[in-house]
């Protein structure tokens, strides 16, 4: 059964007497363990279909099945506990708090949680996140401390703290250099191929795309290709090409600008 299904989802966005037609009946299957990579151009409907699946918004019609569940029918509470236990984002922005340390960042989605976390263990499960994304040595640095590709790292680790089966990245190298963005496709490899966790990630870039295992194209709300990346760039590889990057005040500066 695969992890995520959806079937003729359609989403229509009613703005005034216009109605705008995001999502025009779009038909995907995604197998546990894949690593999907979703483009299109600006209001092809990637980003919409990126909500439905992350539970943060309703499609008009169609299913949505969530590892066996039907999701588009759920009450909000239930959506809610979904995006808390099942899913993992990170966004373009990192949306990190900027007089809270990196580990305190991480430890964030703990405190909103339902459950009674002590705050031992919520120190112990960010400390566990952040050696994930190889960042424990920085725990206690503010975001003004890190670079981009740190702070991204630090996101990366926030959205695994509540050990997630699915990641949702969206637009996650926007703001990256061409070697900082590598270095964090490294991090979504290594989750994907030796964890075995699902990723969706939503680019513009075809070569940030080539990092996953198949890519589809969304325009005008449809689907429009979907296609098996059977040479897949692997990011380590090409990290150990590159030279060593700078060294400025203790702090890594990635060479070369996107």
């Amino acid at each position: 059964m695969p992890v995520i299904s959806v079937r003729d989802l359609k989403k229509t966005y009613v703005v005034g007497d216009i109605q705008v037609h995001a999502l025009r009946g779009v038909d995907v299957d995604v197998e546990q363990g894949e690593f999907l990579s979703v483009t299109g151009p600006s209001g092809s409907g990637k980003s919409t279909f990126m909500h439905i699946l992350g539970c943060l918004d309703r499609p008009t019609s169609g299913r949505y099945i969530l590892d066996g569940q039907d999701v588009s029918t759920m009450s909000r509470d239930e959506l809610a506990k979904v995006r808390n236990h099942r899913i993992g984002f990170v966004f373009q922005g990192f949306n990190l708090l900027s007089r809270t340390s990196a580990i305190e960042n991480v430890e964030l989605p703990l405190l909103y949680s339902r459950q009674q976390i002590k705050g031992s263990e919520r120190h112990k499960r960010a400390r566990a996140a952040l050696e994930i994304v190889g960042l424990l040595e920085r725990s206690h640095h503010h975001p003004n401390q890190l670079s981009g590709g740190q702070q991204q790292r630090v996101a990366i680790a926030r959205a695994l703290i509540n050990n997630p089966s699915i990641l949702l990245a969206d637009e996650p190298t926007g703001n990256l250099d061409t070697r900082t963005s590598i270095e964090v496709m490294d991090v979504f490899q290594r989750l994907n191929i030796e964890r075995n966790i699902t990723i969706l990630l939503i680019t513009h870039e075809h070569d940030i795309a080539e990092y996953g295992t198949r890519t589809i194209a969304f325009r005008d709300g449809h689907i429009v290709s979907d296609q098996r990346n059977t040479v897949r760039r692997m990011a380590r590889a090409e990290l150990a090409a590159l030279p060593p990057p700078e060294i400025l005040n203790g702090s890594t500066v990635a060479v070369g600008a996107k």
